[in-house]
C-alpha cells in the first residue's frame, strides 16, 4: 500500500522526469559512440551504486533464484541503452524520444501476453492510431530512416526490461536490483567488446568534456534517478508515475531546441505525429486508470 502522497513527492516526480529527459541532451553532447558511451554509463553507474550500499551498509547478497531475471535484465537493459543513444547519433533528440515513448503503448500489448490476459478492444484501435503518426513522421522524415527504427528497437527493448524489472522490484532493494542490473549489463557489453577486439588505446582516450558529461549521466542520470524513482512508488501511484513519465520527451525536445537550435528543428508533420502519439498514450493510460478504479469497486 502506498503512503501518504504530498506536494514534494510530485516535485521528486517531475524532477526525475527532467533528468530523464535531460539523458537524451547529454547522449548527444559525449562525442564518443554509442556503445563505448553505454559500457562507460553502466560501468560508472556500478561503482556509483555500490558506493552507495557500502555507505548504507545495504546487503550485496542475493537469491540465486533471481539470477536468471537479473540476467535478462541487465543485458536488455544494455540494448535499450545502446539502441537509444544510436538513434540520438543517428538522427537527433526529437526522433530518439518519440520513438521512445511509444514504449508505453507497445508495453500495453506485450502486457496480456505476459501476464496471460484478454486485449482489450480500444487497444488495438490506439495502435492503429499510433501506427498512422509514426507513418507520419516515417513519410516525411526518410532522412532520419535509420534514427527512426533504432528508436523503435530502443522501445521494444525498454519494454522487455520494464516487464521483467516490475517483478524484480517486488522482492529486492532497488539499490540491490540496479547494481546487478548495471553490473551484468556492463560485462555484457565487455564481452562483446573484447570479441570485437575493441578494447584498444582509443577506447581509452576519452576528452575532459566527455570525461565530465559521462559522470553527470552515471551518477546523476543513472545510479540517483534508478533508486529514487522506485523509492517515489511508495507514495505515488503507478499510473501518475507513467502519465508524468510521458513528459519526458516533451521536456527533451524543449530542452533540445535551446541547447541545439537548428540541428533539433523538424518539419510540422514531425510534431503533428509526434502528438497523435502522445495523447493517445494519455488517453490509453486515463482508461487503464478507470477501469482499475472500476475493478476495485467491484
Amino acid at each position: 500500500m502506498q503512503g501518504s502522497t504530498k506536494p514534494k513527492h510530485f516535485l521528486q516526480l517531475h524532477l526525475l522526469v527532467f533528468i530523464f529527459g535531460f539523458t537524451a541532451i547529454l547522449g548527444k553532447l559525449i562525442s564518443i559512440e554509442a556503445l563505448p558511451l553505454v559500457w562507460y554509463r553502466m560501468l560508472l553507474a556500478t561503482l556509483f551504486i555500490a558506493c552507495y550500499m557500502g555507505f548504507k551498509q545495504i546487503n550485496f547478497i542475493v537469491n540465486i533464484k533471481k539470477l536468471p531475471n537479473l540476467l535478462l535484465a541487465g543485458t536488455t537493459l544494455s540494448l535499450h541503452w545502446v539502441a537509444f543513444f544510436a538513434s540520438i547519433k543517428l538522427s537527433n533528440i526529437s526522433i530518439a524520444l518519440i520513438t521512445l515513448s511509444t514504449g508505453a503503448f507497445i508495453g500495453s500489448l506485450v502486457e496480456p501476453l505476459w501476464y496471460k490476459r484478454k486485449i482489450i478492444w480500444y487497444e488495438v484501435v490506439f495502435g492503429l492510431v499510433i501506427v498512422f503518426g509514426l507513418y507520419i513522421i516515417f513519410k516525411f522524415e526518410t532522412e532520419y530512416l535509420d534514427g527512426i527504427l533504432m528508436g523503435l528497437l530502443s522501445s521494444l527493448f525498454h519494454v522487455v526490461f520494464t516487464m521483467i524489472n516490475g517483478k524484480l522490484i517486488q522482492e529486492e532493494k532497488p539499490s540491490v536490483i540496479g547494481f546487478y542490473e548495471m553490473g551484468i549489463g556492463t560485462l555484457f557489453l565487455s564481452g562483446y567488446l573484447f570479441y570485437r577486439k575493441s578494447f584498444t588505446i582509443e577506447f581509452f582516450e576519452i576528452s575532459f568534456s566527455d570525461i565530465f558529461y559521462l559522470f553527470v549521466l552515471a551518477s546523476v542520470c543513472t545510479a540517483y534517478a534508478f533508486i529514487a524513482l522506485v523509492k517515489i512508488m511508495k507514495f505515488i501511484s503507478p499510473y501518475s508515475i507513467l502519465l508524468s513519465l510521458n513528459l519526458e520527451p516533451v521536456y527533451g525536445i524543449i530542452l533540445a531546441l535551446i541547447i541545439f537550435g537548428d540541428s533539433e528543428q523538424m518539419r510540422p508533420t514531425f510534431y503533428i505525429g509526434a502528438v497523435i502519439i502522445l495523447g493517445i498514450i494519455v488517453l490509453n493510460g486515463v482508461l487503464k486508470n478507470r477501469n482499475n478504479i472500476k475493478l476495485e469497486e467491484q
